[in-house]
């Protein structure tokens, strides 16, 4: 259950922020003003706040495994949105980020007793 929630997080992180930073594209580089550049600013804002709940402690963990899920998550909403179609370059190079994601976050790590 843990790790379907984390993934659910990531998801989440993956929507907000690349949602935002579209949002912000629209408003800046295709003129549609202030309203969306507010909105992606608030979108930003709430990425921020969805690592958070991640059961994973470790800052940078987190991050850094977010790392991987943008690049993937950046090239399923370029399909979805802008109707962008990846080459297999793409889609390779996304799926080794994945495999890096599953690797920092879901390999099993020895437990230290403590002293």
């Amino acid at each position: 259950m843990t790790i379907i929630r984390s993934i659910l997080l990531f998801a989440l992180a993956a929507v907000a922020e690349i949602g935002g930073a579209w949002l912000i594209w629209q408003g800046v580089r295709e003129h549609k003003g202030l309203l969306w550049i507010g909105a992606g600013i608030a979108a930003l804002g709430a990425y921020g706040f969805v690592a958070t709940f991640q059961p994973d402690p470790n800052f940078g963990r987190i991050l850094a495994a977010y790392g991987g899920i943008f690049v993937a998550g950046s090239l399923v909403w370029a399909m979805v949105v802008d109707r962008f179609r990846p080459d297999r370059w793409d889609l390779i190079g996304a799926a080794i980020c994945l495999i890096g994601v599953a690797v920092i976050m879901y390999a099993p790590r020895a437990t230290v007793a403590a002293a």
